[in-house]
């Protein structure tokens, strides 16, 4: 296997600045720590990303793209590691932000050796970093990865971990709705509402079997027609009210929420105008295209529930697995989706800010608490990440 200093030879300085005279370290500034993985053996090309651990060890997914240059893969993993350390402060869980990505294409580069490389490189981190599965990566790969280090989470229960994550992420997004429920219409009841679902993926199908058990009114649309025939089912079994329509149609049906489950970026020039909807609350990752899209919702009157506090339940089990499976603690700590995301429309209806605003302000607060704390020395105080190494 390489070192660093022999992956350091491979990509120049200027290569991973993408070919201007940009200071490496200045592109970094923000982050702790940059380790680039490089094992010419197995040939895996990786980058992990460790942004701040001011709440406790760096927690993250672990993704494998062909990216087009490795300034891509950085960009994407700086990026997506800052976006940890809020999803991890917002879901109050004791872990700080990381990510990583492996270059290569998932269909063709994947082999039990690369992931076992890779488990490698994490286990050298001595427990500043904890992975797992992403975009392009399964569980039975980190499997590999979990025989050279045991900073691995969210891999089957059949190996310790803690099973399917859409059961937590789709009680967060109900969690989420019942509180923009409670204050669009002054009640957290969730019949009596239309919601249009997009996407009816593990998450998304969960999500609508609820709302259809509770007596709402639904819209969906999904680009299986295998899971949107499950749900028609459903739903005639139970005499509910359910419209299949076109993914083009789901944003202007006359719904009360839009619930986005699927892709992100969805909200964007060409749709924000179609919405009729009060509220926007969904598990989909990035449903702003940019900041700017917050804004229109805003100035629309349409409150917008942030993506990273509505879909924390899935980030809730794999960080509480390292304390050992407990599918009853992690929906007790789910639970707590309801009130974070009370507070953060309180603040943005107090300060005028965006909700977007006032989660990062929510979180950055905390994260400035815990640094207090974190500073506090007592020696008979147990270590407060006596998690799984």
């Amino acid at each position: 296997m390489a070192n660093v200093s022999t992956k350091v030879k491979a990509v120049t300085n200027r290569e991973l600045a993408g070919g201007n005279d940009m200071d490496m370290f200045q592109k970094i500034q923000n982050h702790e720590q940059v380790v680039f993985c490089n094992d010419e053996e197995t040939g895996l090309k990786a980058i992990i990303a460790i942004h701040n651990t001011t709440l406790g060890p760096a927690l993250g997914g672990c993704r494998m793209r062909p990216y087009a240059s490795v300034d891509e893969a950085l960009e994407d993993v700086l990026r997506l590691s800052k976006g940890m350390t809020y999803k991890c402060a917002a879901a109050d869980v004791d872990f700080g932000g990381g990510k990583a990505v492996i270059i290569g294409d998932p269909e063709k580069d994947k082999h039990p050796e690369l992931f076992r490389a890779f488990g490698q490189f994490v286990e050298s981190l001595n427990g500043r970093f904890y992975t797992g599965t992403d975009m392009g990566t399964t569980p039975e790969d980190f499997v590999y990865a979990l025989k050279e280090t045991n900073c691995i989470v969210g891999v089957n229960e059949e190996y310790g971990g803690s099973g399917d994550s859409s059961i937590p992420t789709a009680m967060g997004v109900i969690y989420g709705l019942q509180a923009t429920n409670q204050n669009v219409w002054g009640s957290k009841d969730l019949h009596g509402k239309s919601y249009a679902i997009q996407g009816l993926g593990k998450v998304g199908f969960k999500v609508a079997e609820r709302l259809l058990e509770e007596g709402a009114d639904l819209y969906v649309t999904d680009i299986s027609q295998r899971s949107i025939d499950q749900l028609v089912a459903k739903a005639k079994s139970m005499g509910a009210a359910l419209k299949v329509v076109s993914g083009e149609e789901i944003y202007s049906v006359d719904a009360d929420v839009f619930v986005p489950c699927a892709i992100g970026g969805i909200i964007n020039d060409h749709t924000v105008d179609q919405l009729k909807v009060k509220a926007v609350v969904g598990s989909a990752n990035n449903q702003l295209l940019n900041l700017s899209h917050g804004m229109k919702l805003h100035e629309k009157g349409i409150l917008y529930a942030p993506d990273y506090i509505v879909n924390a339940g899935g980030l809730i089990q794999v960080a509480d697995e390292l304390y050992e499976p407990n599918k009853e603690r992690v929906l007790q700590k789910t639970s707590a989706i309801y009130n974070s995301l009370q507070n953060i429309y309180l603040q943005s209806a107090n300060q005028h800010m965006t909700t977007v605003e006032a989660a990062n302000r929510f979180c950055e607060d905390r994260i400035h608490a815990r640094t207090r704390r974190n500073s506090f020395f007592s020696h008979a105080k147990r270590p407060k990440w006596s998690v799984r190494t």
